[in-house]
This record gives structure tokens, C-alpha cells and sequence, in this order.
């Protein structure tokens, strides 16, 4: 049967060696960083916070280890991890000062012109906002144009709605002439009807008068005759 002792000493041990392998890796990033450029600077020094963030975990979990165990045992490994801490304290004070260090360096490069990245120098500052200027005064002049053009498409409407006001007034005008000529043509209608009217009257009474004549005349015949 296992010992359980000998498991979380096991434990404490292995997180021990992870902490002091990941921190000799780090105290090597650190030092060399001085040595690279700005930009695998920037790269590093990303690199070197998350390593020192995992060893600030890896000690974490030490500290539980140690408070797992007796109380004589539990003092003697919590010495440890405080001495573990006081290291990453100081490692993470030596990586701060060699990027601080790193970034006076680079501007002092960068006000001499010395930059390792062109943009980063003086004259490179300078040539970057002399073109963000240009980019600035060539949006304003779109935005001028597009202002000039805006009104001038609002002028255009503006335009239109009042040629269209007044062919809808001539088209108001035109039909209000139509509908005088329907009434005038209505009229003329019932006129003809009125007339064709009087006329089938008159013929009818001139057929009627001409009947009469006839039929007198026979009557006056026919009695000649037969006296």
C-alpha cells in the first residue's frame, strides 16, 4: 500500500522542480532581453509575463502542498516557498527594470535616429504625422465635396418637386377643362335629342295634315261622282 506521505512529498517535489526550471528559464529570457529589437522585445516581454504568471501558480500550488502536511514538516516547507516567493519577487522586478531599461534605449535610438524600426525615429514620427495630416486634409475634402454635392442634389430636388407641383397644376387645369367639355358635350347632347324630338313631331304632324288633305280630297271625289 502506498504511503501518502511519500505522495504529497512526491507532489511537493515535482511542483519544486517545475518552479526552479521555469524560473532559470525566465532569468535567462530576462537577461538576454537587452540584446534583441524593439519589435521580438515587445514579443518577449509578453513571453516572459505569462511564464512568470505560470509561476506564480506553480507556487500556489506548493503553498497548498505544504499546509497539507504536519505542522513541523508544514514549517519547513512553507520557509521554502517563502524563499521561492522572495525569488519571483525579485525576477519579476529584474524583468520590469530590463524593459524599462529596453524602452529608454529604444527612444533614446529613436530621438538619434538609430531605431531599429524606421516609424520609431524622430524622423519617422514625424514623416507618419505629416501623413496622417494629408489623410486628414483629403478627408476633408471629401467630406467638403460630398457636402458641395449634397446640396446641389438637394437643390435638384427642390427642382423637381416644383416642376412637378406645376404639371400636376396643368394637369389639375386640364382635367378640370375636360370635365367642362363632357358638360358642354351633355348638353349639346340633350340639345340634338330636343331637336331630333321637335322634328319627329313636326314630320308626324305634316303626315297627318297631308293624310287629311288626301283623304278630303277623295271624299270630295267621290261625292262628285256619284251626284
Amino acid at each position: 500500500m502506498a504511503d501518502p506521505l511519500a505522495n504529497q512529498n512526491a507532489l511537493f517535489n515535482q511542483y519544486e522542480s517545475e518552479y526552479c526550471s521555469k524560473s532559470t528559464d525566465i532569468s535567462r529570457k530576462v537577461q538576454a532581453l537587452s540584446s534583441f529589437s524593439t519589435d521580438v522585445k515587445r514579443l518577449r516581454t509578453k513571453e516572459i509575463e505569462a511564464e512568470l504568471k505560470e509561476a506564480d501558480q506553480i507556487l500556489r500550488r506548493m503553498d497548498m502542498e505544504a499546509r497539507s502536511f504536519s505542522q513541523e514538516k508544514s514549517q519547513q516547507l512553507m520557509r521554502k516557498v517563502k524563499e521561492y516567493k522572495a525569488d519571483l519577487k525579485k525576477i519579476t522586478e529584474d524583468s520590469r527594470q530590463a524593459q524599462g531599461a529596453a524602452s529608454g534605449s529604444a527612444a533614446a535610438r529613436a530621438e538619434l535616429g538609430l531605431a531599429d524600426n524606421y516609424y520609431d525615429t524622430s524622423a519617422g514620427q514625424r514623416e507618419r504625422m505629416l501623413k496622417t495630416t494629408e489623410k486628414l486634409d483629403k478627408t476633408g475634402d471629401r467630406i467638403t465635396q460630398g457636402r458641395a454635392q449634397l446640396a446641389e442634389t438637394e437643390e435638384l430636388g427642390v427642382s423637381i418637386l416644383q416642376d412637378l407641383h406645376r404639371q400636376r397644376e396643368t394637369i389639375t387645369h386640364a382635367r378640370d377643362t375636360l370635365h367642362g367639355a363632357d358638360d358642354n358635350i351633355a348638353k349639346a347632347r340633350r340639345v340634338l335629342a330636343s331637336m331630333s324630338r321637335r322634328i319627329m313631331t313636326n314630320k308626324l304632324i305634316m303626315w297627318g295634315i297631308c293624310l287629311l288633305l288626301v283623304g278630303s280630297i277623295c271624299l270630295v271625289a267621290y261625292y262628285k261622282i256619284i251626284k
